[in-house]
């Protein structure tokens, strides 16, 4: 059966030392799982595209199909690749990317030799990076795509080939390296996307003293093509900008116990995604997103939001919904 939701971007093995709780030491990790998470924490029908290299654990695929995810459109290349992926945090939930050897040693644990020649600015490997021969063709009946952070030239490839299919909502999630005054001149390359999901930091970076007024910003991103501008703000929630009438929103964050970070911008988008989908209203997709957030924030895994107690999300979604401010 063709999924109704496909999410775009790269898996990676991941090195997790987080602020509190257990290591996690060559894990299924990158955005697509956290977005999946997110995005089945409200609906199924969820199918993956992204490549793997071949020493890429079966049984983390198996998983993914367990949790009623469809794989069919991930790529096993013939080939071993590097995808590994390292994150430290300090107590203050400061993330850095750098050093693992001083990470370890900082927290007197052996050095894992599965980590060793790992590189932070090593740019990912060309292998990885998708085509559009890797959309199964049965995917192009889908109703909505979600583009986890990449090259944006593969973003803009991927939005071409599925709008020759039936797809008609698109979420584009742009890497860091993207949101550069440099790069501004490609985007764009993103016209027709329905919601373009940003952090604020990334959103300075790219309009630097230009501007800073975060609503100017959304404004500026909405002229090159896309309905919905969000922006996510960490602890202070997600500002929501509508391009068509100008209206601006401010949702708070769900109030969740603070654990584990990683991936929770990820979850926030594939919430969007399920919550947007449901009727078409851009501020349930920002408060389904919200709640999907908090989820993940309380764990540690990819799937975390998706092993937490049952009723939980809608309780947490009726709670929020009476603390949307419009501005």
């Amino acid at each position: 059966m063709t999924p109704n939701y496909l999410i775009f971007g790269q898996l990676r093995r991941e090195y997790l030392l987080p602020p509190t709780g257990p290591v996690r030491l060559d894990v299924a990790g990158g955005s697509p799982l956290y977005v999946a998470a997110g995005l089945r924490v409200w609906e199924s029908g969820v199918g993956l595209v992204g490549r793997v290299g071949n020493d890429f654990p079966r049984a983390w695929l198996n998983d993914c199909m367990s949790r009623g995810l469809d794989t069919s459109g991930i790529k096993i290349l013939e080939e071993n690749l590097d995808a590994r992926d390292f994150l430290a945090y300090t107590e203050s939930f400061e993330l850095s990317r750098i050093n693992p050897v001083s990470q370890f040693a900082r927290r007197e644990m052996t050095f894992p030799k599965s980590l060793l020649g790992y590189q932070s600015d090593k740019p990912l490997d060309e292998a990885l990076r998708l085509s559009v021969t890797d959309i199964p063709a049965d995917y192009l009946n889908a109703r909505a795509a979600y583009l986890c952070p990449m090259d944006l030239m593969t973003q803009a490839q991927m939005l071409a080939a599925l709008k020759r299919g039936t797809t008609h909502t698109f979420i584009l999630d742009p890497a860091p390296a993207s949101m550069t005054p440099t790069i501004r001149r490609e985007l764009p390359l993103i016209h027709g996307v329905t919601a373009f999901i940003t952090s604020q930091e990334e959103l300075r970076n790219l309009f630097q003293a230009e501007t800073h007024d975060l609503w100017e910003m959304a404004d500026g991103i909405a002229l090159y093509g896309c309905e919905y501008v969000v922006i996510k703000c960490g602890v202070r929630g997600q500002l929501l900008y509508v391009a068509s009438n100008k209206r601006k929103y401010e949702i708070p964050a769900y109030p969740a116990r603070l654990a584990d970070p990683t991936g929770v911008g990820d979850a926030f988008g594939g919430g969007f995604m399920a919550g947007y989908c449901k009727n078409y209203d851009p501020l349930e997709g920002v408060l389904h997103g919200n709640v999907s957030a908090s989820l993940k924030l309380e764990g540690s895994g990819a799937f975390y939001p998706l092993d937490v107690m049952p009723g939980l999300a809608e309780a947490r979604l009726n709670v929020l919904r009476d603390m949307v401010r419009e501005v």
